[in-house]
């Protein structure tokens, strides 16, 4: 698979797509403007529905009633990949995306997790996933798209797994706060 395909994916679901992600950090080159201007504490580029066609689709697919979630599995102390990204997804939100946080030290199972994935449609017949591969590093490595039967409903397990132990952005953000922009 190459990214135009995996990006096609995303104009191909008729119902919801889920994103469970488990990693701390992610090595995302496009990123390293964003986080450098985290780091520095000075202004982001705007990322916005205007300037990011991402957002854009997820707006789009939210106007079609289509619904759009991902859930972050997180350890505390957070990284500082992890609180860039926090800012982030209160974009990803504005656009339509659901976001959960997932505190990892919250249950036994959530330590037990198998690799980030993308679920599309997972409860029609024609349910697909996208398994994600990183390096130790966070490193992008590659992804695998599957029909499997029992792929998909591992996915689905680890999505209720860890849909039951998260709370909303808004919610983790204002109980957290001090971990999330510390003073």
């Amino acid at each position: 698979m190459n990214f135009e395909e995996f990006d096609a994916y995303f104009d191909r679901f008729t119902q919801d797509v889920f994103r469970l992600e488990n990693l701390q950090h992610y090595a995302i080159s496009a990123e390293d403007e964003r986080v450098r201007a985290f780091r520095e504490g000075t202004a982001r580029p705007e990322r916005s529905v205007r300037t990011e066609p991402w957002l854009a689709r997820i707006a789009a697919t939210a106007v079609a009633g289509k619904n759009w979630e991902r859930v972050h599995v997180v350890d505390h102390p957070l990284s500082e990949y992890l609180r860039y990204e926090l800012v982030g997804y209160v974009e990803s939100q504005a656009a339509g995306e659901q976001i959960g946080i997932a505190d990892r030290a919250a249950d036994a199972s959530l330590s037990t997790l198998g690799e980030d994935f993308w679920l599309f449609d997972s409860e029609s017949p024609d349910a697909y996933a996208v398994l994600m591969h990183y390096d130790e590093a966070g490193h992008f490595v590659g992804f695998d798209h599957t029909v499997d039967p029992g792929v998909l409903d591992r996915c689905r397990e680890q999505r209720d797994i860890v849909r039951r132990h998260s709370v909303g952005l808004n919610t983790y953000l204002a109980a957290r706060k001090a971990d999330v922009v510390p003073e």
